[in-house]
């Protein structure tokens, strides 16, 4: 194992988790005012319409296909009678779908950004750097799905990628399950790396301030004040 694999695969995937725990901790309690979406939809919707949908529930159905296939191991797979043609078939159809989804969405949010004075204008290096990086994490990934439809469905990411990031997570790390991965998913894991090393500073936040409290608070009442006519004797 040489010194290069173990840096990519052990030390900086832990330097990406450290930046990305702290970085979010620091922003939330230093500046919790910066802890925005910083919104542009008033500048410029023409666009938004059909980007944002698009990238949002794209990026949805991408995430959970990544929990499935990586965080759950294979055998929870086979113990529920998922043969590996079939797992590979949904794989690449409907993760090809979503991540295309997710690609054209991603797109079109960066021309939008890039593209749109009022748009540009008010937007931060952040902003830029995150869009960008978004863009190539998911044409990237639908690069590695393509590269393992075309022929190459030898290669399961279930028994290799899965076991090393679940080894991360539980530090137990081990540098030699990425020896034998292909380039397209190495490029995508190292994207993704990339992409949580800077979510913290940039807009990204946003994803971890789901208003689930408006689930379960009261109702809001609202009442029409009316004026009593004065009645005299």
């Amino acid at each position: 194992m040489r010194g290069w694999d173990q840096f990519l695969w052990v030390i900086y995937p832990y330097v990406v988790l450290t930046v990305f725990v702290g970085g979010h901790l620091y922003r939330i309690h230093i500046h919790p005012y910066s802890w925005t979406s910083r919104s542009s939809e008033l500048l410029e919707k023409r666009w938004l319409r059909w980007g944002s949908p698009l990238f949002h529930w794209g990026i949805l159905a991408v995430f959970l296909g990544h929990v499935a296939g990586l965080l759950v191991p294979k055998s929870v797979h086979e113990a529920f009678g998922l043969s590996d043609t079939v797992y590979h078939f949904l794989a690449v159809t409907a993760g090809g779908v979503a991540g295309l989804a997710a690609a054209i969405g991603a797109i079109l949010l960066l021309v939008r950004r890039v593209g749109v004075p009022r748009v540009r204008r008010t937007s931060r290096t952040g902003d830029f750097v995150a869009i960008a990086l978004v863009c190539l994490v998911i044409l990237s990934g639908l690069w590695a799905t393509l590269w393992n439809g075309l022929g190459h469905a030898d290669f399961d990411y279930r028994e290799t990628i899965g076991p090393w990031l679940r080894g991360v997570l539980t530090f137990q790390p081990d540098a030699t399950r990425m020896a034998a991965v292909p380039l397209p998913f190495k490029v995508h894991v190292l994207a993704a790396l990339g992409l949580f090393a800077v979510w913290p500073f940039t807009r990204l936040v946003h994803v971890f301030s789901l208003p689930l409290a408006y689930l379960w608070r009261s109702y809001v009442l609202y009442r029409r004040r009316q004026s009593r006519a004065v009645v005299k004797p």
